[in-house]
């Protein structure tokens, strides 16, 4: 189906298509699954505050592991706001409408997660306080600590001042949401009349947001990618990371909202909004977003291969034919260069073809994460000796997978409950086009 689809639709007929759901018997076992698997990492969580961070297998040498690299994962997710809300708008990109508030919901789910599995990495939580109260500014911890901050409150208002048309809208529709949604919808709208005055401070306010928040999501991964250069370790003393880094945030990022796209496209039958055009042209964006961040990964390799310093020598190898070789090349492949081949063809950027490619990458940025911090950590400058044998290897204990898990089904939880909650395609903005498109004529 393509945008002229909707010349078809009346504004009343867009509204109750674009209402929120109730879940359905799959929605119910979705959710109740995503439940069971957040309940299991609060367990594992609660053996490691009892017992300490001996349950998991890090020790002196491997002392981020899988926590980190789900941090550096989440916060790579999160950039997908940034790039199809703030970028998109700023260049007038009309066709974005119906994934803006896909992409926002991501963002903001996955950012409050990287939050949190770093608390989850301290083994004394409750020192976090410590770092506010006593924090240095030399710090690039501290660093991370700010720009999350503000990159959380900027992605918070970033989905909130354009769902407030639509929270109006949702009032009008008391018999299909409810009394308790109706309350949250009046708590969270109430002061919204609509007029033009509050169109025009809510309009400045999102462009405002969404020059802001450029420069501040490329901060965000910029910062996270120097707590690695910042650290004398073969692997990481590089330039190369910020650009790096940034480079595979978008990649994930646009990855995770071709996924979701199909997911509520096929879920809640938006065939007539989110269309193939949309896949189409998101296709475009990710074939070109893989083929930039495969330079990165060439141009990351490539200069400490051809010298073959010895302190870099042992990761080397072990990344390209020792231990950690199936699992580079997995990333290497399935996260790049097999997206990159389905997609450069026009069947490769139909729906469902677009929905494994958008899969591969994401699972592929999830593997490309840890081997960036594991084989490091296992590869230090100076020699491992008169250590323990458990010191040279690492593997999460079931504590570290189960918190893992937990933490990747509680962002898609947050992001199933407020498609329950609200419109997932906003309502007011596709109405508004369709109205423009019918005075044209």
């Amino acid at each position: 189906m393509t945008v002229e689809n909707l010349t078809t639709l009346t504004s009343d007929q867009i509204t109750r298509d674009l209402l929120p759901q109730k879940f359905g018997k799959r929605g119910m076992i979705w959710t109740g699954t995503l439940i069971v698997f957040c309940l299991f990492g609060a367990f594992a969580y609660y053996r490691q505050l009892r017992y300490g961070l001996i349950v998991t297998h890090m020790r002196d040498y491997v002392s981020w592991g899988i926590y980190i690299s789900n941090f550096v994962f989440f916060v790579a997710i999160s950039l997908v706001g940034s790039l199809i809300t703030a970028i998109f708008r700023l260049t007038g990109v009309k066709w974005r409408t119906p994934i803006t508030r896909i992409a926002e919901i991501i963002a903001v789910s996955a950012i409050v997660f990287a939050a949190l599995i770093i608390v989850v990495d301290m083994g004394r939580p409750e020192r976090f306080l410590n770092l506010v109260l006593h924090g240095r500014i030399q710090s690039p911890i501290l660093w991370d600590v700010i720009v999350i901050s503000t990159y959380f409150f900027i992605s918070i208002l970033l989905l909130y001042f354009p769902l407030l048309p639509d929270l109006q809208i949702l009032l009008k529709f008391k018999e299909k949401t409810g009394k308790r949604l109706n309350r949250l919808y009046r708590f969270q709208g109430s002061f919204w009349k609509g007029t033009k005055e509050q169109f025009h401070v809510s309009d400045k306010s999102i462009h405002i947001l969404c020059i802001v928040i450029v420069p501040v999501a490329f901060m965000i991964h910029t910062v996270t990618s120097w707590l690695f250069a910042t650290t004398y370790r073969p692997g990481w003393d590089s330039t190369n990371f910020g650009a790096y880094f940034i480079s595979g945030a978008f990649l994930a990022g646009a990855g995770s909202v071709v996924v979701a796209m199909y997911v509520f496209r096929w879920a809640y039958h938006l065939e007539k909004y989110i269309t193939e055009m949309h896949f189409e042209r998101m296709g475009r964006i990710v074939v070109l977003l893989a083929l930039v961040y495969l330079y990165f990964n060439v141009n990351e390799f490539l200069t400490p291969a051809f010298k073959m310093k010895e302190s870099e020598e042992g990761l080397i190898k072990e990344l390209f034919i020792g231990s950690f070789a199936p699992m580079f090349w997995f990333a290497i492949l399935v996260g790049m260069i097999i997206p990159i081949i389905i997609l450069v063809f026009k069947k490769g950027r139909k729906p469902f073809p677009m929905f494994i490619v958008g899969v591969m990458v994401v699972v592929g940025a999830w593997f490309k994460r840890y081997i960036i911090v594991t084989p490091t950590l296992l590869h230090p400058f100076l020699p491992m000796e008169n250590v323990p044998e458990s010191f040279k290897h690492y593997f999460p204990s079931w504590e570290e997978w189960a918190i893992a898990a937990g933490s990747l089904a509680g962002a898609l939880l947050i992001i199933t409950f407020f498609a329950r909650i609200y419109p997932i395609i906003p309502i007011h903005e596709t109405i508004t086009e369709q109205n423009e498109k019918d005075e044209s004529k």
